[in-house]
């Protein structure tokens, strides 16, 4: 008995010696500052945009329009890093009610300058040149 373990494990060590002895071979490459900043900068876009998709609001909306928001996900994942980059510069520059931020804040800026100059009297911390 003990001599057929003997074999068993010699017959399955030598096979295992004689494979972890042979060279592997690896290919590597060098990687530009660009080409990494590159992709992390996709990832980042790729995130960007599929956290705009699981908003509620925008959810509601893909649904108004007949695409649902896991389809519309994967199709995001399908695109190229530049197409990511382009969709992900519009949701930046176009955040939900942006628009009517600056055109309140305008309007504040207005009122108060009219308010110093004394042409109208609405807020009744400023007090006029006049």
């Amino acid at each position: 008995m003990r001599n057929f373990l003997q074999r068993t494990v010699a017959t399955l060590l030598i096979p295992a010696m004689t494979l972890g002895a042979l060279p592997l071979s690896a290919q590597a490459g060098l990687v530009s500052t660009e080409q990494a900043l590159v992709t992390a900068a996709g990832e980042a876009d790729r995130n960007k945009v599929s956290e705009f998709l699981a908003r509620d609001d925008v959810r509601q909306a893909l649904t108004q329009q007949g695409v649902s928001a896991a389809e519309a996900i994967e199709r995001v994942r399908a695109m190229s890093d530049a197409e990511v980059a382009a969709l992900a510069d519009r949701v930046d520059s176009a955040p939900a009610g942006a628009g009517i931020v600056g055109a309140l804040f305008t309007i504040f800026v207005i009122l108060l300058i009219t308010d110093i100059l004394g042409f109208t009297k609405v807020f009744p911390f400023t007090r006029s040149i006049q």
